[in-house]
């Protein structure tokens, strides 16, 4: 299971960091885990991704510059830094992980999700 914690209201240009804890299974098992996020009336969009065991990272054009996401190896988790956050960055938040080859911008490619968390920026 993957559990997804850390949003919350945070004003725009705030920051705010989300974390994903693997229960159950070690992420090891995994090839990459992935963040994702849907705003109401949207379609759920890629986030970021990072491969577990080489740690090379991919970005949505919307994040570049603005979000890093990490992985902790021993504490078994991934992270989401998210700074300077504007008002479009609100939406709930999901971390997602896969075993298998697929587009990892896809959320198809994805077998395992979390239940989400909710970012909302204030103005």
């Amino acid at each position: 299971q993957l559990q997804a914690s850390g949003g919350g209201l945070v004003q725009a240009g705030g920051s705010l960091r989300l974390s994903c804890a693997a229960s159950g299974r070690a992420f090891s098992i995994y090839n990459m885990v992935g963040w994702f996020r849907q705003a109401p009336g949207k379609e759920r969009e890629f986030v970021a991704a990072i491969t577990w065991s080489g740690g090379s990272t991919y970005y949505a054009d919307s994040g570049k510059g603005r979000f890093t996401i990490a992985r902790d190896n021993a504490k078994n988790a991934v992270y989401l830094q998210m700074n300077s956050l504007k008002s479009e960055d609100a939406a709930v938040y999901y971390c997602a992980a896969k075993r298998f080859s697929g587009d990892y911008s896809q959320r198809g490619s994805y077998d395992n999700w979390g239940q989400g968390t909710l970012v909302t920026v204030s103005s």
